[in-house]
């Protein structure tokens, strides 16, 4: 006999920018915005593929690229990337966030697929926010992939000559 998962029945979006919105499982197609309650459809057919109905306005809606729970998708022709998160991962997140204490390492990840050229630092370098990390080549152009933090590298995670796929590590930089 297997064990019984919960049931979950609140979800949360949590965008780049830190921004979260919860939402209620099951979906209902009525959203509230500035404590007016709208009408939404999702719907698909030929003519316009999947879009949100909303206002008698359709917007399309595609969905980019998912790994576990991270996703992008295309709404009304603009990317957005999201997780989903349940509430105990949420509060998973929140316990590592406070006890991080005063430094933080920032994990530097490959935007694509491709091959290093070359790893401009070793760890322990100091690094400022725009310095180039490393050099990528993908399609055939070389890319700088530049610190986003002013800090030290404590762990560079690939070599010149190695081939990358997104989001592989490529270093991490310790933020104080």
């Amino acid at each position: 006999m297997t064990p019984e998962r919960p049931t979950i029945k609140k979800l949360y979006a949590l965008s780049n920018e830190g921004h979260k919105f919860a939402f209620s499982l099951p979906l209902k197609n009525v959203i509230r915005v500035n404590g007016r309650d709208y009408t939404v459809e999702l719907c698909e057919d030929e003519k316009y593929g999947v879009h949100i109905l909303w206002k008698n306005r359709r917007y399309p809606v595609e969905i980019v690229r998912t790994k576990q729970n991270r996703y992008e998708i295309l709404f009304n022709d603009i990317s957005h990337m999201f997780t989903v998160e349940t509430p105990v991962s949420m509060q998973r997140k929140k316990v590592l966030r406070t006890g991080k204490g005063k430094s933080q390492a920032l994990v530097v990840r490959a935007p694509m697929p491709g091959k290093i050229i070359d790893v401009l630092v070793r760890e322990g370098t100091a690094v400022m926010k725009g310095e180039a990390l490393v050099i990528l080549e993908a399609m055939k152009m070389q890319n700088e992939i530049q610190s986003d933090v002013t800090g030290t590298v404590t762990r560079i995670g690939v070599k010149a000559g190695q081939n990358v796929m997104k989001d592989d590590i490529l270093a991490e930089i310790t933020v104080k």
